[in-house]
């Protein structure tokens, strides 16, 4: 038997697969938003800034992967995870590789992300112990449908683009943790920035709402 044709040669090409569909930042982005709950392709391509067509190519990649899966609901075609924790868990350790071992990914950490805050962030027990406590505000940034899906408990829904008008709904008495969807989602980083501008304490939550749920923290849901 060749080694072209040994068992562990079939192996790792099948993880080679996994590692193909995950070599393009678009792709990386769509299991971002999937993270979040399942969703139309429709959805994720206005949430990703891609054409229908190129996110219906990208996640057809993924679920040849077996990364997500889909089915059909009327016209559309639904995506989801096919392991939410296992795919957080993937997508965290090459995170944590790449921030260690790329310095190209700790400049634009630096310039393009820290430049909005650079204090530490607030760690899942931390922050677990203290809102448990009621010592802080929990402020979600995402879009009002992500929330819905699921959000930390008693967390507040201010999207981004709402906050300014929004910040007399803000405690002032107390710290604020805006969290999003993931630790390279830049929407908790500029809500801290703007919070800050205003006079607010805030910080970030180390991560995002996929991590959160995984690590198997409780959470909410709600209707609308």
């Amino acid at each position: 038997m060749s080694s072209q044709d040994s068992p562990k040669r079939a192996a790792l090409t099948n993880l080679a697969e996994i590692a193909k569909a995950l070599g393009h930042a678009h792709r990386l982005d769509l299991l971002e938003h999937l993270a979040q709950g399942e969703r139309s392709v429709d959805a994720l391509a206005v949430r990703t800034g891609l054409s229908f067509a190129n996110a219906s190519q990208h996640l057809r990649h993924l679920r040849q992967a077996g990364l997500t899966a889909s089915r059909q609901e009327g016209k559309h075609v639904i995506y989801r995870l096919t392991d939410e924790r296992r795919v957080i868990a993937l997508l965290s350790a090459l995170r944590h590789m790449g921030e260690q071992n790329m310095p190209g990914l700790r400049t634009v950490l630096a310039e393009r992300f820290y430049v909005l805050d650079d204090v530490e962030p607030v760690t899942r027990a931390e922050l677990l112990r203290r809102a448990s406590g009621g010592e802080v505000t929990v402020l979600d940034v995402r879009p009002g449908d992500e929330f819905a899906v699921g959000h930390l408990p008693g967390a507040m829904n201010i999207p981004l683009a709402e906050l300014e008008r929004r910040l007399a709904e803000l405690p002032s008495d107390r710290e604020v943790v805006a969290y999003c969807r993931g630790p390279y989602c830049v929407l908790s980083f500029e809500a801290v920035a703007a919070l800050r501008a205003r006079g607010y304490q805030a910080r970030r939550l180390e991560d995002g709402y996929p991590e959160w749920h995984t690590a198997g923290l409780p959470v909410e849901h709600s209707t609308h």
